[in-house]
C-alpha cells in the first residue's frame, strides 16, 4: 500500500487546476466522466478544446481499453462543460485518491454537477442489454473509500451525508428526457468491485441478494468523492451484457464495449435533453 503525503496531494490538485485554468476562459459548471465505450458522448460537445492527461500535471494518465485519457472542453447545451474522455480504475493499479484526483480538480475549477457514465452488466434478470440504466443508488463493495485519511475541511466535511448520492432533480429530468425522446430507460442499484476479472456465478448471486441491479468496476469512488464536494450527481450505466448467474455465458471486454458504444448515443441524447432544462 502507498503512502499518501496528504498536504503534497492537495498541492497537486491545485498545481493541475491552475494549470487547466490557463486553456479555460470559463469555469466548467458541468463535469462528465465517460465509461468503457461511451465515447460517443463526447460527440455532443460544441466548440471543443482537448487536453491530454499527460500533459497536466500530476493528472493520473488512464490505461484502460476504450479510454483515450484527455480532457474535453466544450459546450453541452447552454452549459460549459468539462468531460473526462478516460477514467481511472482501481485495477489499473491507481489509489482511491489517484482515482479521484480529477474530481478534485473539477472542484477547484468550480464545477456544479457531474455526469457520470459506465458500462456494467445487469444483474437484474429483467434488464435489456443496450438499454441505459439510470443510477438510483450504489453499493461501494471496493474494499476501499477516497474519503480515508486526512480530510480537509475547505473540500468537504469529515463525515458526508450520502442519504441522496444521485440528486433527485435531476434524475426526474433524466427519466422526462428519455420519455419525450422515446428511449426506454432502466432505473436501478449500481454495485462496485475491484475487477479486473469478471464475477463468478457466486458473486453475482450474491451481489444481487444484497440489492444491486447492475455491477461494474468503476464510478462509486468519483461519485463519493463528489458529493463530498458538494457537487451533485447524475449517474447511467450502459447495460453491455446479462450478469445473470443462471445462465452466465462467457464474456469478453471487446463485447462490452460494442455494446457499450451503441448505448452511448441514447445516453447522449438523454444528457442533451437534460442541459436545455437546467
Amino acid at each position: 500500500m502507498r503512502t499518501i503525503n496528504y498536504d503534497q496531494y492537495q498541492k497537486q490538485v491545485k498545481e493541475a487546476a491552475e494549470y487547466i485554468k490557463r486553456f479555460v476562459k470559463e469555469r466548467p459548471k458541468l463535469g462528465i466522466v465517460l465509461g468503457s465505450g461511451l465515447g460517443s458522448v463526447a460527440a455532443a460537445l460544441t466548440d471543443t478544446f482537448t487536453l491530454p492527461y499527460k500533459e497536466i500535471p500530476h493528472f493520473p494518465v488512464s490505461t484502460a481499453p476504450g479510454h483515450k485519457g484527455e480532457l474535453v472542453f466544450g459546450r453541452i447545451g447552454a452549459l460549459q462543460t468539462l468531460l473526462m474522455s478516460g477514467r481511472l480504475h482501481a485495477y489499473e493499479g491507481f489509489s482511491m485518491r489517484e482515482i479521484v484526483f480529477p474530481i478534485r480538480v473539477m472542484q477547484l475549477l468550480g464545477t456544479e454537477m457531474l455526469f457520470v457514465t459506465n458500462a456494467s452488466g445487469g444483474l437484474n434478470p429483467d434488464f435489456e442489454l443496450g438499454v441505459p440504466m439510470l443510477i438510483t443508488d450504489h453499493i461501494n463493495f471496493m474494499g476501499n473509500n477516497p474519503l480515508v485519511g486526512q480530510n480537509y475541511d475547505t473540500w468537504g466535511p469529515r463525515f458526508p451525508d450520502m442519504s441522496e448520492v444521485y440528486d433527485l432533480e435531476l434524475r426526474k429530468k433524466a427519466v422526462e428526457a428519455a420519455r419525450e425522446l422515446g428511449i426506454k430507460l432502466q432505473e436501478g442499484v449500481y454495485v462496485a468491485v475491484t475487477g479486473p476479472n469478471f464475477e463468478t456465478p457466486a458473486e453475482l448471486r450474491m451481489l444481487r441478494r444484497l440489492g444491486a441491479d447492475a455491477v461494474g468496476m468503476s464510478t462509486v469512488p468519483e461519485v463519493i468523492c463528489a458529493v463530498h464536494a458538494g457537487i451533485r450527481v447524475l449517474g447511467v450505466s450502459a447495460i453491455t451484457d446479462r450478469a445473470v448467474a443462471e445462465d452466465l455465458e462467457p464474456l469478453t471486454a471487446e463485447q462490452v464495449l460494442e455494446i457499450a458504444e451503441k448505448t452511448g448515443h441514447k445516453i447522449a441524447s438523454i444528457f442533451l435533453k437534460i442541459t436545455e432544462r437546467l
